[in-house]
């Protein structure tokens, strides 16, 4: 082995090792920041004194908007796990929150959708929303290009891990 392969190879070692740090610290990121997200919409509801709901469901009320969808769907564009959704999904139909019926085609399949108090709820989490990306606007946490960058960067990552799970069966 020459000196000058030796070299490469330990520079690739360490590259590597300093990528894994780098992408453990970013997976950790990710989950705490998932977590501070559910946190500051409690908090929010909290303050609002609407204590019938808890943040996941609120996030599950907004990402639903206006569309008439099924558990399934929910989960399919990886938005929550199959019981998760279900049972949340369960007890905003008996908290008022959504109405659901089932489908037409597939009589198996309850499909749902907001009710006013539901979409009373998404105007608040959205409001939030709005006022967070204000604030971040106005302290200058961020611009729009490190956010379309951000965003760029998670959406390879998703295909990435997407890719793995497909091309383990």
């Amino acid at each position: 082995m020459s000196i000058h392969t030796a070299v490469n190879s330990q520079d690739k070692e360490t590259k590597g090792t300093e990528f894994l740090g780098s992408y453990l610290e970013t997976l950790s990121m990710v989950e705490r920041l998932h977590r501070l997200l559910l946190d500051v919409i409690k908090d929010e509801f909290e303050r609002l004194g609407l204590l019938d709901i808890n943040s996941v469901q609120a996030l599950l009320l907004f990402n639903i908007g206006e569309n008439e969808v099924t558990a399934g769907e929910l989960k399919s564009r990886g938005y929550y796990q199959g019981s998760n959704v279900s049972y949340n999904l369960k007890k905003l139909v008996e908290a008022g929150y959504m109405h659901h019926h089932r489908c037409e085609i597939d009589r198996r399949a309850v499909r749902v959708k907001l009710t006013t108090r539901g979409r009373e709820i998404r105007t608040i989490v959205s409001e939030l929303f709005e006022r967070h990306a204000g604030g971040m606007v106005g302290q200058d946490v961020i611009e729009e290009v490190g956010l379309q960058n951000i965003n760029t960067v998670l959406r390879r990552v998703e295909r990435y891990w997407t890719d793995q799970i497909r091309y383990i069966y």
